[in-house]
């Protein structure tokens, strides 16, 4: 009895595939902008024009003069560079724009934890770090590793990892129930 149980578990684990080399790569790449992100956008000498703004879910912000500017996907440095861009086209002169980020797009933490729910991201969080804000493993969680689910170049992917790997802004962890 228990080869004939063993012998239907054994193939749904041996469909398990790691994650490929871009899920992993994503980590260490510059921050890529995307909806939920809210922004601190300075123009020097141009107060009317510096606020914080929030990419909507389409991926665009509405910025003063220029309208909507296109933000998914673009790392700061692309984004201050085009912002300056579409203002001297009839703006200002030789607008200087900083953009810093004023808060990270949310992480949502599932499965076998104290409180499922979404929480703040903070830069160079782990997995295990979002763990416990969530209220640490039920008595129930696999430990060793949990299942992420990320964006990468507008692709969803989903990979299983260590409880040591890096979380992302927008990332969803799930931890599994152990078997035994």
């Amino acid at each position: 009895m228990a080869l004939v149980a063993a012998a239907a578990i054994l193939p749904g684990c041996t469909t398990y595939h790691p994650p490929g080399r871009a899920f992993h790569e994503a980590t260490i790449q510059p921050y890529t902008l995307d909806s939920g992100d809210r922004l601190r956008i300075t123009v020097f000498e141009q107060p009317g024009l510096s606020n914080t703004y929030t990419v909507d879910q389409a991926g665009y912000i509405a910025f003063p003069l220029i309208g909507q500017v296109p933000v998914r996907g673009t790392t700061l440095p692309k984004l201050e560079q085009l912002i300056a861009q579409k203002l001297q086209q009839g703006y200002l002169r030789d607008p200087d724009v900083s953009i810093e980020i004023d808060r990270y797009r949310s992480i949502f933490v599932m499965g076998e934890v104290g409180a499922s729910g979404q929480y703040t991201y903070v830069p160079g969080m782990t997995v295990q770090n979002a763990i416990a804000i969530a209220g640490g493993f039920s008595p129930r969680a696999s430990q060793q590793n949990v299942d992420v689910t990320r964006k990468i170049n507008g692709q969803i992917l989903t990979g299983r990892v260590p409880i040591t790997d890096p979380v992302m802004a927008g990332d969803t962890i799930y931890v599994r129930e152990r078997l035994f």
